[in-house]
């Protein structure tokens, strides 16, 4: 019944007569497609997160988890030659996902969404940083859930062209 239901795709042997391990299986087989088929980035990242976990023994409820396959970014502010820019200054990320800042030269620092220039239904009060980063090694993080395009700056170093830009898929 379950392979018929997906004719004309590749389907893993299932030999156990445990149904938990059954299930367990058609989904690791469910993910393993997605990870073939899918055209984007997220899907097939978070397909390949839970195929491993599942093939490593973790249980369908663990890694159906939202936060299972979530991944963090890491942004330097100020290139480690002390140019006033954000290192990349463009990034991807899917939903879920953190990305980290790290002052790295050339401080003190800090993030700021440019309000005009976020998702509809995000704040720019509830993602930008409040004060600065002083000493090098100093970090702020910040997870996004909502997709869309993300402008960012340096407020003490706009001026200079420190901007940055997100994407969340």
């Amino acid at each position: 019944p379950a392979a018929a239901a997906r004719a004309g795709e590749p389907m893993m042997s299932i030999g156990d007569k445990n149904p938990a391990k059954t299930l367990e299986m058609l989904q690791l087989n469910d993910e393993l497609n997605t990870v073939v088929k899918s055209d984007s980035m997220c899907s097939r990242r978070h397909a390949m997160a839970r195929a491993a976990g599942l093939a490593a023994g973790l249980a369908m409820a663990q890694v159906n988890k939202p936060g299972f396959a979530a991944a963090t970014k890491m942004v330097k502010l100020g290139a480690d030659n002390g140019q006033l820019v954000f290192v990349p200054d463009e990034i991807e990320i899917c939903k879920g996902d953190s990305v980290t800042w790290t002052n790295n030269k050339a401080g003190p620092h800090n993030v700021v969404f440019d309000e005009e220039a976020i998702p509809e239904g995000v704040t720019q009060e509830s993602i930008s940083m409040d004060g600065l980063l002083n000493d090098e090694g100093a970090t702020f993080t910040k997870k996004f859930d909502v997709a869309g395009s993300y402008a960012y700056y340096c407020e003490p170093h706009r001026g200079a062209g420190m901007n940055g830009a997100l994407t969340v898929a």
